[in-house]
C-alpha cells in the first residue's frame, strides 16, 4: 500500500451550474506554482462535486454546462509533472443532478418527507440520496470510470456517507423481506445499517476493480471509535477536523490518539477557511496553520489543509503562501514524524466505542481535554483492542462493563495494570454494586444535584480548604477497606418551585452526609461523580486540578512526563522505533474567543455569522523545564530540526533538561 504524504491539501470545487466560465483561468504553471509555494506533495482534485457536476471527460455523469474541456485531466497532469499525488474526489451521499434527475433516489422519512441536508424545495443546499436505491449503480459507474481514467491517481476519496433509516419505495420493499417492520424506528434504523454495509462493499470494491492496492476513503466528517466494520473499508483514514468550523480545538487530539492505534495511516484535516468549508475569501491566520499542523505531526499524523478553488480554476496565491508557512515547517520536521509510535502509557476507553451515543460524548472529550491540561500522553481505545500495552486503563463515566470487557479488564489488573473508574462505569446494569473490588459499598446514586466534595489534602488542590461544589450528581458510596478521596456535602435540599436558595442551587449544610467522593483500593481508583464529563461541561478548574491531582498521585510514573508549561500547552511523547529514538513535541498556542451569534436577514446569503475560537498571536515560552521517562540510556538531547545538542540528566529511567525558548512547536529529541 502507498504511503501518504506529509503535506496535503484538499481542493473543494462545488460548483454552481449558473457560474459562467468554469476552469477559463487555469494555467499548468500557476497551477504548479502555487503548489510548490505552499509547500505541497499531495492534492485531492475533484471528479464530481455537490452539484452533482463532473469534471472530468464523462459518459456516465454530466459535465460542468460551463466547462468545455477535461479539468481534472489538466489538474492532474500537472501535479504529477512536479511530483505531486493526486487522490480524486467523488460526491456520494448528496448529488443535485443525480437528486434532479432522479427524485426517487432521494431519501424519504417515515412520514414520506425528502430528509438529508437539503428537504425543501425552497431551500438552499444539496440533496441527500439513498444508497438502497439505483442510486448506487449510479456512482459506482461514475467511481468506474474515474478509475479507468486515472489508473495511476493515488486514491478515491468518497464524501458524505451516511444513510438515513429511509421509507423509500427500494427500503421499504427490503424491511418487508427481510421480515422487519417499517413502522419501528429500531427496526428501520438496523435497514439503514445494512443498507450502509452494502455501500461500503459495493463502492470500495467500484474503486479497486482493476487495482486492489488503490487507497479508498470513505468521509463522514469523524472517524467513529469501535466501528470496526466501516473501518476496515479504509486503506487510510482522514481525520476531518476544522477548529474553527464546527470541530473545535478538542476534537482532533482525542480523534487522533483514536486512530493511531487502529493501526492504519492517517492524515488530519485542517482548513485554511476563518470558519468552515465553503467559505471563498476567508483567510485563517498564517499562525493558526502553523500550530494546527504541528499538532498534527505531533500526534502522529500526516498534514491536508482544506481549500475551495474558484470557479474560473486560478489557485489564490495568498492562501498558498499561508499554507506554505506552515507546510515549510512540516517538510523540515518530517524524518522525526514518520514510521511513529504511541509511548503513551495511559489509555482510556472510549464512551463512543462502548455505545454511547453522540458523534463526541462529554465523557470522551471531558478526558481528553483533562488528560490534554494536565500534559499527560494517552491514547483512546476501543474494546477489541489490547489493553495490556498500557500501565493505567481509565473507563470514563459511563462504560457499561460487558462480561467480555470484564474478563478483560480482569486480565489487565492481574497483570499489574491501574483502573480508573467513575460514576457509572464499572457499576452492574441494575446500578446495585461494583463490578470490581474498589473498596467501598454502593448505595445507589445521589437525590441532590449538585452536592459538594471536600477532598483530603493530599487530593485537594491547594488553595480549596471548604466544600467544592460538583454539578452532576453522585453515587452513593461508602468505604469499607479503601481508601477515601474525601467526604461528600449534601446540601439542604435539590432546587424547586416551593423550596429555592439565592440565584443557583442550595448551599451544603453543615456536616459530611455520610458518603465519600471516591476511594482508592491497591490498582483500583474510583471516583464518585462522572467526573470527566463535569469537568467538559462546567470546565471549573478546582474540580480539574481535583481530578488531575489524584490521578497523577494514583498513577505515579506512568505519567510518563512532567513540565513547567501551562495547562494551555500540549505535550506528546512519540517513539521512532527504526530510529531508536523517543521524540518529545512541546506545542503551545492560545486560543481566543471571537465574533458571535449574527442572523443575517438583509442579505441572501448561508443565513447566520457564529463565533469561533481562532489562533493569531504565538506567544514563546522560556525556560521550560521537561523531566521525562526514557525507555534505555539516553546518549543525547537535541533541539530538531535545528540539530542543537542540550544539556541533560538522567536519573534512572527519568531524563532532565530545559529547553531556553520556543515558539508554536519544538521536538526534542532522546536519542
Amino acid at each position: 500500500m502507498r504511503k501518504l504524504r506529509f503535506r496535503q491539501i484538499h481542493l473543494d470545487f462545488h460548483t454552481s451550474p449558473h457560474i459562467p466560465g468554469i476552469g477559463e483561468k487555469f494555467n499548468k504553471r500557476q497551477w504548479q506554482n502555487a503548489l510548490k509555494r505552499g509547500y505541497v506533495d499531495s492534492i485531492t482534485a475533484f471528479a464530481v462535486c455537490h452539484h452533482g457536476w463532473s469534471y472530468n471527460d464523462t459518459k456516465v455523469g454530466k459535465r460542468h454546462p460551463h466547462l468545455n474541456f477535461d479539468l481534472l485531466r489538466a489538474q492532474f497532469d500537472a501535479a504529477k509533472e512536479i511530483d505531486v499525488n493526486v487522490p480524486i474526489y467523488i460526491t456520494a451521499g448528496v448529488n443535485n443532478v443525480a437528486a434532479d434527475d432522479h427524485p426517487e433516489w432521494r431519501e424519504v422519512d417515515h412520514e414520506g418527507k425528502y430528509t438529508g441536508w437539503t428537504a425543501s424545495p425552497i431551500a438552499a443546499g444539496f440533496k441527500s440520496l439513498c444508497f438502497n436505491t439505483p442510486y448506487l449503480d449510479h456512482l459506482c459507474n461514475l467511481i468506474d470510470e474515474v478509475v479507468l481514467q486515472f489508473p495511476n491517481c493515488d486514491g478515491i476519496f468518497l464524501d458524505i456517507i451516511a444513510q438515513s433509516p429511509c421509507c423509500c419505495q427500494w427500503c421499504m420493499a427490503d424491511m418487508l423481506a427481510a421480515g422487519l417492520d417499517p413502522t419501528n424506528h429500531e427496526h428501520r434504523l438496523a435497514n439503514a445499517k445494512r443498507v450502509l454495509h452494502k455501500y461500503y462493499e459495493r463502492s470500495t470494491a467500484a474503486a479497486q476493480a482493476y487495482n486492489k492496492e488503490m487507497p479508498v476513503f470513505h468521509n463522514s466528517g469523524h472517524i467513529a471509535k469501535g466501528d470496526r466494520d466501516v473501518i476496515s473499508f479504509q486503506s487510510h483514514l482522514e481525520l476531518e477536523s476544522l477548529p474553527t468550523g464546527g470541530w473545535g480545538y478538542d476534537h482532533f487530539p482525542a480523534s487522533a490518539k483514536y486512530a493511531l492505534c487502529v493501526g492504519k495511516e492517517f492524515l488530519g484535516m485542517t482548513g485554511k477557511f476563518h470558519n468552515t468549508w465553503g467559505e471563498f475569501g476567508g483567510f485563517k491566520h498564517p499562525n493558526a496553520l502553523r500550530y494546527e499542523c504541528a499538532a498534527m505531526i505531533a500526534y502522529g499524523s500526516k498534514c491536508s489543509v482544506g481549500d475551495q478553488l474558484h470557479p474560473n480554476g486560478m489557485m489564490n496565491d495568498s492562501t498558498y503562501d499561508i499554507i506554505g508557512t506552515a507546510y515549510a515547517e512540516v517538510e523540515a520536521k518530517e524524518p522525526w514524524c514518520d514510521n511513529v509510535t504511541s509511548a503513551a502509557e495511559v489509555a482510556f476507553l472510549s464512551a463512543e466505542a462502548a455505545g454511547i451515543s453522540g458523534r463526541e460524548p462529554s465523557a470522551d472529550t471531558g478526558t481528553a481535554r483533562l488528560l490534554l491540561e494536565g500534559h499527560i500522553p494517552f491514547d483512546v481505545l476501543d474494546a477489541e483492542m489490547d489493553f495490556n500495552n498500557y500501565k493505567v486503563l481509565i473507563l470514563p463515566d459511563e462504560i457499561q462493563v460487558t462480561p467480555a470487557l470484564k474478563k478483560k479488564v480482569d486480565a489487565f489488573l492481574a497483570a499489574g495494570g491501574k483502573l480508573i473508574l467513575s460514576g457509572s462505569s464499572g457499576i452492574t446494569a441494575d446500578g446495585k454494586k461494583f463490578l470490581f473490588d474498589v473498596g467501598a459499598k454502593l448505595e445507589g446514586t445521589s437525590p441532590f444535584c449538585p452536592d459538594y466534595i471536600l477532598p483530603k489534602p493530599a487530593y485537594a488542590p491547594d488553595y480549596i480548604k471548604t466544600p467544592l461544589v460538583m454539578y452532576l450528581a453522585s453515587k452513593r458510596i461508602k468505604v469499607t477497606d479503601g481508601r477515601s478521596l474525601g467526604d461528600i456535602y449534601d446540601p439542604w435540599f435539590n432546587r424547586r418551585f416551593d423550596h429555592f436558595c439565592s440565584h443557583q442551587h442550595t448551599p451544603y449544610s453543615g456536616e459530611p452526609s455520610g458518603y465519600q467522593c471516591g476511594v482508592i483500593k491497591g490498582n483500583v481508583l474510583y471516583f464518585a461523580h462522572p467526573v470527566f464529563a463535569l469537568y467538559h461541561a462546567s470546565g471549573a478548574v478546582p474540580v480539574k486540578d481535583y481530578i488531575l491531582k489524584t490521578i497523577r498521585k494514583f498513577i505515579g510514573s506512568a505519567a510518563l512526563i512532567e513540565t513547567s508549561m501551562p495547562s494551555t500547552a500540549r505535550v506528546s511523547v512519540m517513539d521512532q522505533p527504526a530510529e531508536n529514538r523517543r521524540i518529545i513535541h512541546l506545542l503551545y498556542a492560545t486560543t481566543i474567543s471571537r465574533g458571535g451569534c449574527l442572523k443575517i436577514k438583509d442579505v441572501a446569503s448561508s443565513g447566520r455569522l457564529y463565533g469561533v475560537n481562532v489562533i493569531e498571536d504565538l506567544l514563546p515560552l522560556a525556560n521550560v523545564e521537561v523531566r521525562v521517562c526514557a525507555p534505555r540510556k539516553v546518549k543525547s538531547v537535541t533541539l530538531e530540526p535545528q540539530g542543537k545538542a542540550i544539556d541533560y540528566t538522567q536519573k534512572g529511567s527519568w531524563v532532565s533538561f530545559k529547553v531556553d525558548e520556543f515558539t508554536c512547536h519544538q521536538m526534542v529529541v532522546l536519542a
